[in-house]
């Protein structure tokens, strides 16, 4: 959610802001509406205060003999004051939100406007392989590995669904452990979070209402099924006081994660590059404003170190404001090298939400100096998803024999140091 204080004091340099995005925004209407509801807001404490004012007459002109019916008539015209300014509050105040919870966060000003053509790139690390020999794209590597069983994906959850099996399923879970112990290593609790999330969750994570036909809906409409451990990690201090020494929160989960994934699959998306559920292991930290920038660099730094252990070939691009994610601010995204397809492709987004996500779910610092309640800033980065870590694997590593060299961090959890081709 936007800051209302900023809206209302520089209107056009938010529009400004937003219009990095593509977002095209004229707030005079809403700042009438907002001025309207402050006014009767202001009115009806007026009245509510006189009306307390009269009812304490009440029992002094009883003790005194006086009438009092004048008294009641006048509390009761009051009464109807309020409860029509309050019903003229409410309808303000709902048009009101619907326009700001439907607006994206604000880019920081670094962040250029447009879409993917002005992403930058920041820095490139390891050189892509060259083959001595026709190299397989991960979909026939897998097979001829055994290590996905994709037909019988299909046959028990349709498109967009696998099996792990075998060694696949041992290297699936050796990724994650490897993520894990490294999340470990450096500080951040581990947490298992529910996959049925209800709709605050969403809400406060920014996802809905826009991305609502994004995720799984449940029967109930109240519930769905999370598409990242981020929407479930940034609402476990919903509606909390944070104490300031308590900063910074340093959060990792692992979970399925359960999207949609709408549109057409392209030919060169098959396998595991998209799917409806995937294994991700998310980061998120909370903090004092002051500190967000800091926690951003260490996010990246992590999510890259762990690309650097696996030694996959990466860029780390610095996406300009229309390709962020609504809800956030920055983005970096670091994309792995994938053969067959001739590209990179993102593995892990590393976010700062600003205060965005916090305003949403209302979450707050108190200051120790002043006693004040502020808004904490929340981050969050894949730390990572598995899904094109695995097929970049294979892809990278594979040999002329057709087997594939595992990289060190995993063949140490596997026992093994190559993956062969089953018989």
């Amino acid at each position: 959610m936007l800051d209302v204080n900023q809206i209302r004091r520089e209107p056009e340099s938010v529009a400004a802001a937003l219009k990095k995005k593509g977002y095209i925004v004229d707030f005079t209407e809403w700042l009438g509406w907002d001025a309207d509801r402050r006014a009767a807001m202001n009115e009806a404490d007026q009245l509510k205060a006189r009306r307390n004012t009269l009812s304490a007459e009440v029992p002094k002109r009883k003790k005194a003999g006086e009438d009092v019916a004048p008294i009641f008539e006048e509390v009761k015209r009051i009464g109807e004051q309020i409860a029509e300014l309050d019903g003229k509050i409410n309808a303000l105040t709902a048009k009101s939100d619907e326009l700001l919870i439907a607006l994206p966060n604000l880019p920081d000003e670094d962040v250029v406007p447009g879409g993917k053509e002005n992403n930058e790139e920041l820095r490139v690390w390891g050189d892509p392989p060259k083959f001595g020999f026709p190299a397989k794209n991960h979909v026939d590597l897998a097979e001829s590995l055994g290590l996905i069983d994709y037909q019988r994906g299909v046959k028990l959850g349709g498109n967009g669904k696998w099996i792990y099996t075998g060694d696949g399923a041992r290297m699936e879970w050796a990724l994650l452990n490897y993520f894990i112990d490294e999340h470990l290593k450096d500080g951040f609790t581990f947490m298992l979070v529910p996959h049925i999330l209800n709709e605050q969750c969403g809400f406060a994570a920014g996802q809905f209402p826009k991305f609502r036909d994004d995720v799984f809906m449940l029967q109930t409409v109240t519930h769905f099924m999370l598409p990242t451990a981020e929407t479930a990690l940034v609402n476990v201090h919903r509606d909390e006081i944070l104490r300031e020494d308590e900063l910074p929160k340093k959060y990792f989960g692992y979970t399925p994660c359960y999207r949609k994934e709408a549109g057409s699959y392209r030919a060169e998306e098959r396998g595991m590059i998209r799917g409806n559920q995937f294994n991700k292991v998310e980061m998120v930290m909370i903090t004092a404003p002051e500190d967000s920038p800091a926690a951003f660099e260490l996010l990246t730094r992590k999510a890259e170190s762990l690309v650097q252990g696996l030694g996959l070939p990466y860029r780390l691009s610095k996406l300009a404001a229309a390709d962020c994610s609504a809800s956030m601010a920055r983005t970096y995204d670091i994309e792995v090298w994938l053969p067959s397809m001739g590209i990179y492709k993102e593995v892990s987004s590393v976010s700062n939400a600003n205060a965005y996500q916090a305003r949403r779910g209302n979450i707050r610092v108190k200051r120790k100096g002043t006693g004040k309640n502020e808004y904490v800033h929340i981050l969050n980065g894949s730390g990572l998803a598995t899904s094109r870590v695995f097929p970049a694997i294979l892809e990278n590593f594979q040999q002329q024999d057709g087997s594939v060299k595992l990289p060190d961090v995993l063949a140490r959890r596997m026992g093994q140091e190559y993956l062969k081709p089953v018989k």
